[in-house]
């Protein structure tokens, strides 16, 4: 499969996103992570976990290398934020599936409609959108943000990415959330990706 995120917005956890995912379908065959940011997010990410010799299970490389590995299973791509209309066409015509990461809040959702108004223009139904950075309960802006997305009638994802601190220190060391020690919310936190995996492979 080839699966690429998407994001008018910065700070939805577009990058997060794509490791995430990425390790998810390396444990069901061989899986490539194209890093096609200009800030190089995911590039850098895994050069911090092979610095700390916790290198990551599943190759990244740039747009430019990725030809060398035409025989991997799986694809994940992770993009530039705010693609032009053409570009997110390409994007699009690129993949099996674009997944959009969004938080709950109001600036993130705006973007997030603009994207999918593009993507209505172009014609396409290849994508869903993914919660991300949902606060935990009593607070409803999780619930909110569905139900007004649900009412928009935007395909989303049944399950949802909670804020947690330990992807911010997956990120910082360069590893997987669940590999992260002394977090009760690591473990939590990888297997809400592996729902989402799971959800993209059974269609």
């Amino acid at each position: 499969m080839i699966i690429t995120t998407a994001s008018f917005k910065g700070g939805v956890a577009k990058t997060t996103t794509a490791i995430h995912l990425a390790a998810y379908f390396q444990t069901k065959g061989s899986t490539l992570l194209i890093d096609g940011d200009p800030n190089r997010s995911a590039c850098r990410w895994a050069e911090r976990g092979v610095a700390n010799s916790q290198p990551l299970p599943f190759k990244v490389v740039g747009v430019n290398q990725a030809a060398r590995y035409r025989n991997c299973e799986h694809f994940i791509i992770d993009t530039e934020a705010r693609a032009e209309v053409e570009d997110l066409k390409e994007i699009v015509e690129g993949c099996d599936l674009l997944v959009l990461p969004t938080t709950p809040d109001t600036l993130s959702l705006d973007a997030l409609v603009q994207t999918v108004e593009l993507l209505q223009k172009i014609g396409t139904g290849k994508y869903r959108v993914l919660l991300t950075r949902v606060p935990p309960a009593p607070r409803r802006e999780g619930e909110d943000a569905r139900d007004f997305l649900t009412e928009m009638g935007f395909p989303v994802f049944d399950g949802k990415i909670r804020e947690a601190v330990a992807f911010q220190k997956a990120a910082n060391d360069g590893i997987l959330v669940n590999q992260v020690k002394g977090d009760r919310r690591s473990r939590i936190a990888w297997n809400e990706y592996c729902a989402i995996g799971e959800e993209i492979l059974n269609g």
